[in-house]
């Protein structure tokens, strides 16, 4: 009786129901960041640290020849910005399964999920708060990378944009599918060690991958097989009012597989919830 109740409904509603319930979602995710300012903080520290430090360290070791989408010799500094971007967003993703991971230990999950609406639109307007939120962050970063004198092409601000929301829904996509297979919070740390920092280091983030593929093939490989490589890639290109076609290709279709996953893994009816005994909530 009760899944007839709620399910009866959600075949009725109207499209100003389905926008005020995704304002609802977006302005929680919202509250959440400006009240968790430590959050906008580490989110940015991570990528400051490597473009003040690293990247001046690196500039006189590490050289990059002229790559597309670059016409031009161009700085380590300039290089790595597009990866760092990338980070900020693989980390914002990661740190919204935190938090539905806290949602769901906490009891706050329940209250969204036996909302009338589908489920899958309730997945996927806390994918769209979570993506607005990292390219805030992006911003924010952006701003910074330019008083630093990053030099980036005006318009490349703007071109970038679609990339940033594909890569964010992407990364958010794999935390929201995370979410499922983390139990407690504890285990979290261990997704940061296995998950995070393997995806950023075997990808084109700190270095061309024609370096890598001199002093390893095999770490080329691993490189080449990581959809994070291609969001890089796919935001280095926007930069420069450029797009790579495969890279496009590749987080559209990552961005798909994890979407699917993740709201079936949420599906409490088969559900890897559901599968390990931990229940809807």
């Amino acid at each position: 009786m009760s899944d007839l109740t709620l399910d009866t409904p959600a075949r009725g509603f109207t499209l100003g129901q389905y926008l005020i319930c995704l304002r609802g979602i977006m302005w929680r995710e919202a509250l959440r960041f400006v009240h968790q300012r430590e959050r906008f903080v580490s989110a940015l520290v991570r990528p400051l640290v490597w473009l003040f430090i690293f990247a001046a360290g690196f500039r006189q070791i590490l050289g990059v020849s002229i790559i597309p989408p670059y016409e031009t010799y161009v700085l380590y500094e300039v290089y790595v910005t597009p990866g760092l971007i990338a980070m900020i967003q693989l980390f914002n993703g990661m740190q919204s399964s935190l938090s539905m991971v806290y949602d769901r230990e906490m009891g706050n999950m329940r209250m969204l999920l036996v909302s009338p609406f589908p489920r899958w639109f309730l997945l996927i307007a806390k994918l769209l708060a979570s993506t607005t939120v990292s390219i805030l962050q992006v911003a924010a970063f952006l701003v910074v990378a330019t008083l630093w004198g990053v030099d980036l092409p005006p318009w490349g601000y703007v071109t970038v944009l679609p990339a940033l929301v594909l890569v964010g829904l992407m990364l958010g996509a794999l935390g929201m599918l995370l979410s499922s297979l983390i139990k407690q919070l504890e285990n979290f740390a261990g997704v940061m060690n296995f998950v995070i920092f393997p995806m950023f280091f075997a990808s084109s983030a700190l270095y061309p991958l024609w370096l890598v593929q001199q002093s390893s093939p095999v770490v080329y490989f691993i490189c080449k097989l990581n959809p994070f490589t291609y969001g890089i890639e796919l935001i280095r290109f926007s930069l420069y009012s450029k797009l790579d076609i495969v890279s496009l290709a590749v987080v559209v279709a990552a961005t798909t597989v994890f979407t699917i996953a993740a709201i079936l893994a949420y599906d409490p009816a088969r559900g890897l919830l559901v599968r390990r005994g931990g229940g809807p909530t």
